[in-house]
């Protein structure tokens, strides 16, 4: 199927509702990786949720970036999977009961849940910026994909030490 300018069109509408529900996750991922520091006991982990609030601010300016050469505006609009996701994170906090190994698994689930949230959200956004001759976003999305994808593989390999040494 051929894309006429009517097809363009609405896929961009799309785009931008998409990119401001991406900054708006950014946003809260960044509000919530400070308790996920706090409550981490596993150095590994602590240093991949430091470094990764790190690239998230970095998502964040990005987005911003591309919103505003689009819109001219940062506004974002409510991502409500980011919100559940985050919900869902602090419910497994308090089922942990501060039992360190068990809060690490939990957080890190919790951590690759976001993740393969982003990394769709990435792909996607990057794969219509594509469609769309859109080459500085696509530069700029598929950066953040890279980063997602590589911080998903460094909460996989923290995991499978978590793991072992939780049903050790």
């Amino acid at each position: 199927m051929k894309l006429t300018s009517e097809h363009l069109k609405s896929l961009h509408a799309l785009y931008l509702i998409h990119l401001k529900k991406a900054l708006d996750m950014e946003r809260h991922i960044t509000k919530a990786l400070p308790t996920m520091i706090e409550k981490s006991s596993t150095p590994a982990l602590v240093t991949a949720f430091r470094n990764h609030l790190q690239e998230t601010e970095q998502h964040a300016t990005r987005l911003e970036q591309i919103l505003q050469r689009h819109t001219g505006s940062v506004k974002t609009e409510t991502c409500k999977t980011i919100g559940a996701l985050i919900t869902e994170a602090e419910d497994g906090i308090k089922d942990a009961k501060d039992d360190a190994m068990v809060l690490d698994v939990t957080l890190i689930a919790a951590g690759q849940e976001v993740e393969h949230h982003e990394i769709a959200i990435y792909g996607t956004l990057r794969s219509w910026a594509q469609l769309m001759g859109h080459t500085q976003d696509v530069s700029l999305l598929e950066s953040t994909l890279k980063e997602e994808k590589a911080a998903d593989e460094k909460l996989t390999r923290i995991s499978v030490e978590a793991n072992a040494r939780a049903a050790a």
